[in-house]
């Protein structure tokens, strides 16, 4: 079952010189590799005359290696890309993507220095940037009477906030009810209480 995580709430920019090298930390929510290769994209092109723009990525859930990517963009492998998407899978945020772009200052880092700087510089910005929670969320099946549609609607809405309520009309109405995983023994109860034991709601497998 999906765990809760936490995520960006908001694009960041985070700005750190190190011997005269800029490192530019660029970070955003991308909750799929598409928002991802989208953000990496626009920090190319918002920073075309720069020497590297170096990403990594946990597009997704923390924790599902299909959804992690990196990138040197030209630095020497294993310098760059590896050592942010390290810092991404430490901090055990998800849905993130962050891309560092570099300005050269004429002072040579080294393999050590720049794992240590775009490392470094990551972690930095880290520790500014704002964050959401991803609740788990499961899926309630069931099947109601046409009459018990306002009263099950209402009682999902008004005390079951943030859940989605989709239905298939028929002979009867068939529920799907996306909601926080927590609050799911209980919504089941409620319907099973307030439909006087017409309605039995059951978690999606």
């Amino acid at each position: 079952m999906t765990q809760e995580y936490q995520y960006p709430a908001t694009r960041t920019l985070y700005r750190e010189e190190i011997k005269k090298s800029t490192f530019i930390v660029h970070i955003a929510h991308t909750p799929s590799i598409a928002d991802a290769k989208a953000f990496i994209k626009s920090i190319n092109e918002e920073y075309p005359d720069a020497r590297h723009n170096c990403w990594a990525h946990v597009a997704g859930e923390p924790g599902g290696s299909h959804v992690l990517g990196f990138s040197d963009d030209g630095e020497p492998n294993g310098t760059a890309g590896k050592p942010m998407l390290n810092v991404l899978m430490g901090s055990g945020l998800g849905e993130i993507t962050a891309v560092i772009t570099r300005y050269f200052g004429g002072i040579k880092l080294g393999t050590g220095g720049l794992v240590r700087a775009y490392g470094g510089s990551l972690n930095n910005a880290l520790n500014n940037i704002e964050v959401l929670t991803r609740v788990p969320m499961v899926t309630l099946l069931g099947e109601s009477s046409y009459a018990l549609q306002g009263v099950i609607e209402q009682h999902i809405n008004t005390q079951f906030s943030g859940s989605n309520i989709e239905k298939d009309f028929s002979a009867n109405i068939a529920w799907q009810i996306a909601i926080d995983e927590r609050n799911a023994a209980q919504a089941i109860k409620d319907i099973y209480e307030i439909s006087n034991g017409a309605v039995e709601l059951k978690v999606k497998q």
